[in-house]
């Protein structure tokens, strides 16, 4: 009898670093651990900043603690992913140090780079003519003219640029590189043809694209993890996968990797999207047109509203998960006529970056806890109807839709998603999709290295495993929501359009 082998998956977010232990053979996951982030306190509004030193240090914790609970030999994980937030900014010297705390992927602070790099270009239409995407506030590109506009001593320092996941990659290999997911989400890639696009580096920087590193294919491995590491855990030769973004990595550990499937993560923001084996470009510019980490495309909408906006109005009532979901089910859709515009934090999709939040419709009949409930919840989903249109409009479709994060634990919550969105609705059996998809990457490397003849998809249909029951939408439901998405799109655009005109 063979002994088993493992995988480790990481996944290092904002709030924290997790880690599965899973044996590659049956795609179990045998431990799982968790590490906090510190964030950056006493930071001006719209700056959002960790050190990256802490991403290390938890991983550390995590790995350690992770195998220990496993029960396993060290020697036994032969292969390891990464999955990690998006468009952050890691600035490194030529001592591979990190300059400065890294700019988070919600940092909104660079409204004005982002505006003048677009201008560089000639506007909005002709970035996504250039490059295939919009740059929207928070990818790195204008994270790092913030710092050569803002930090002059410390941009003259920069000698190599990193996203988180690569500056995890680095310390465990020793190696640079970004591959195609990751990479386009840096507003710098030319995302049909893969490359860095050399005029939007220009316009940051002549020679930026010296500080950059290659872009590789997502299939091919970063390297193995260096001695010292592979020593502090007691491992052997353990083979590191390119890993990616969170959404790419949730993309492959929710099968999302052939087309038909789509995805929909509840966590502090939301995200919608779908595998596409051709780059798929919005020309408005509101579906990120990203690269995945299996070769494909991955068209995703990303709003910023979504338990960020729960767990504040479960604080506000002292209120456990458990009797959110009561005061959720004890109210009918519609909320009794309560809309909620959740630009708690301004907002992505649509682009309002310095919206604020909206309640509408408050009277003495719906004016209670239930219907508060109900409304902040079935508002943070009609955000995610309005692009799922513009996605529907471009052609994407999904026979289902397989649901992760913190909201994707609510029955009612899921509920209210199959309604709005009129499909079915499927959780998956390992509710960490991004630490598994990373840990899924990892071990498609590893066979691969072995000459075992296995595409990803195949790997992820006899691994990912989904959940019953599956949420089927309520008909009767959704020709209301579809009512009340018309009213919601129609409020935050006169909104909108009244605080420009007063603007003016």
């Amino acid at each position: 009898m063979e002994a088993k082998l493992y995988a480790l998956g990481l996944d290092s977010g904002t709030q924290g670093t997790k880690v599965l232990v899973v044996e590659i053979e049956s795609g179990k996951v045998e431990a799982r651990s968790y590490s906090p982030h510190k964030m950056i306190s006493g930071l001006q509004p719209g700056e959002s900043e960790q050190h990256p030193r802490d991403w290390i240090e938890a991983a550390d914790r995590a790995i350690d603690e992770a195998v220990k609970t496993a029960g396993i030999k060290p020697e036994a994980v032969v292969c390891l992913g990464i999955s990690a937030q998006q468009h952050g900014f890691v600035p490194l010297d030529k001592e591979f140090q990190p300059i400065r705390p890294a700019k988070l992927w919600n940092d909104t602070s660079t409204i004005e780079e982002t505006e003048e790099i677009i201008r560089a270009l000639g506007g909005k239409e002709a970035f996504i003519e250039k490059l295939g995407i919009n740059l929207a506030v928070g990818y790195t590109a204008s994270k790092i003219l913030w710092l050569k506009k803002h930090e002059p001593e410390n941009y003259n320092r920069l000698y190599l640029v990193l996203l988180p996941h690569n500056y995890l990659n680095l310390y465990l290999t020793g190696q640079a590189q970004m591959e195609y997911g990751d990479a386009s989400g840096t507003g710098l890639m030319d995302i049909r043809k893969r490359c860095w696009h050399q005029e939007a580096l220009k316009t940051i920087d002549p020679s930026l694209k010296e500080k950059l590193p290659p872009i590789s294919h997502p299939a091919e491995p970063v390297g193995y993890i260096r001695d010292k590491i592979a020593q502090k855990f007691g491992f052997g030769r353990v083979l590191v996968s390119a890993g990616g973004g969170d959404n790419m990595m949730a993309a492959i550990g929710t099968g999302n990797v052939v087309t038909g499937i789509g995805t929909v993560s509840l966590g502090t923001s939301g995200t919608v999207f779908f595998y596409s084996p051709e780059a798929l470009i919005d020309p408005e510019g509101e579906i990120a047109a990203f690269c995945d980490s299996t070769g494909g495309w991955l068209p995703l909408l990303c709003t910023m509203n979504v338990t960020n906006v729960t767990e504040l109005f479960k604080k506000l009532l002292n209120l456990s998960n458990e009797e959110l979901e009561k005061l959720i089910k004890d109210s009918e859709p519609g909320a009794a006529g309560l809309i909620f515009l959740p630009f708690i934090d301004g907002e992505r999709v649509p682009t309002l970056p310095k919206a604020s939040a909206v309640l509408f419709g408050l009277n003495r009949l719906n004016f209670n806890r239930t219907n508060l409930a109900r409304a902040i919840v079935e508002g943070t989903i009609l955000n995610l109807g309005y692009g799922l249109s513009r996605m529907k409009s471009l052609g994407l479709r999904a026979e289902e839709f397989r649901a992760t994060g913190g909201g994707a634990r609510s029955q009612a919550w899921l509920q209210i998603v199959a309604d709005i969105f009129v499909s079915p609705v499927v959780t998956v059996k390992e509710p960490e999709s991004a630490a598994y998809g990373a840990a899924l990457q990892a071990i498609w490397c590893y066979l691969k290295e072995k000459r075992a003849r296995i595409g990803l998809d195949e790997l992820t249909k006899k691994l990912v495993k989904k959940e019953a029951p599956t949420i089927i939408p309520n008909y009767k439901n959704s020709d209301l929501y579809q009512e009340l998405q018309s009213r919601f799109n129609s409020l935050w655009q006169s909104l909108f359009q009244n605080s420009r005109d007063s603007a003016n």
